[in-house]
C-alpha cells in the first residue's frame, strides 16, 4: 500500500506573480491619469510601479522562500504604498465633481 503523496502546488506561485503584475499595471495606469491633473502626485504613483512590480518578483522567486527578510519586505512595501495612498487621499486635492477628474471632452 503506498503511502500518502505531497501536495502539488499547481500554478499558485504564477498566479500569484500574475498578481503582483496586475496591480503594478493598474498603479501605472491610474498614475498615467492623475498626471493629466495633477503632475507631483501622479508622479508619485508612477514611482511606486516599479516597486511594486519587483516586489512582487522577489515574493514569487522559490529561491528566496526560505530567507526570513522577505515576509517583512513585502510588508513594508505595501504599508509604505498605503501611507502614500492615504496622504494623496487626505492632502491631494478633491474634485468638486467627478466631470472636473475625467474630462470628457479635452
Amino acid at each position: 500500500m503506498p503511502g500518502p503523496r505531497a501536495p502539488v502546488p499547481g500554478l499558485a506561485r504564477e498566479r500569484t506573480q500574475l498578481a503582483w503584475t496586475r496591480t503594478a499595471l493598474a498603479f501605472a495606469a491610474v498614475g498615467a491619469v492623475i498626471v493629466r491633473r495633477d503632475l507631483i502626485v501622479g508622479l508619485a504613483v508612477l514611482a511606486c510601479t516599479p516597486l511594486i512590480w519587483s516586489l512582487g518578483r522577489v515574493a514569487a522567486d522559490p529561491a528566496r522562500a526560505g530567507r526570513p527578510g522577505r515576509l517583512l519586505l513585502v510588508t513594508v512595501a505595501v504599508t509604505g504604498v498605503a501611507v502614500l495612498a492615504g496622504a494623496v487621499a487626505l492632502f491631494g486635492h478633491a474634485p468638486a465633481s467627478l466631470s472636473q477628474l475625467l474630462p470628457l471632452h479635452g
